[in-house]
């Protein structure tokens, strides 16, 4: 009877997990739904042309003002990178919008103080800028280039990216082989 009840639990706990990660997913997705639908390429590349401190600060500004969901995060920078933004300032606002965010500032003060938020706001900034000093050294434009062509930047849908190449023509040659 304790393994029925044990297995029970486990799989309450496995739903309760699922149900806890479904909702940053939906709305990290529907961030970047919405910021696909909305936001031209033109807008973009103008709001977040370059690595310059400008379009970072802009970028870990518009960050912070989102969610601290991680899931959304990335969605959001995926969405953002392929919308034209610079591929820094991207991974500029990944990390404002997990490290900078308002609710997340005011979880450390009350659960580890005031110290752990104010390292919090200056280590996530100091986050960025080593960041983009490591890109401009080890990154090459090459690389940015080919991460905005890629097939797999347009869509990460696996059965997706398959119906590309059938569709392409890509696949058809194997299949008559």
């Amino acid at each position: 009877m304790n393994l029925i009840a044990a297995l029970g639990h486990a799989l309450w706990m496995a739903f309760a997990m699922f149900w806890e990660i479904l909702w940053p997913l939906i709305l990290g997705f529907g961030l970047s739904g919405v910021v696909q639908a909305v936001v031209s390429k033109g807008e973009m590349s103008k709001l977040l042309p370059d690595d310059s401190p400008k379009s970072l600060a802009i970028a870990c500004g518009l960050g912070a003002a989102s969610s601290s969901c991680s899931y959304a995060a990335v969605a959001l920078a995926r969405s953002i990178f392929r919308k034209g933004a610079d591929f820094t300032a991207a991974m500029a606002f990944e990390l404002a919008s997990t490290n900078l965010v308002a609710e997340l500032t005011i979880i450390i003060v009350v659960l580890m103080g005031w110290q752990f938020a104010a390292a919090e706001f200056i280590g996530g900034p100091l986050m960025v800028v080593i960041m983009a000093v490591l890109f401009r050294i080890f990154l090459s434009r090459k690389l940015v280039k080919e991460a905005r062509e890629s097939r797999f930047s347009r869509s990460f849908v696996p059965w997706a990216t398959s119906r590309l190449r059938l569709s392409s023509g890509m696949g058809e040659s194997a299949s008559a082989a």
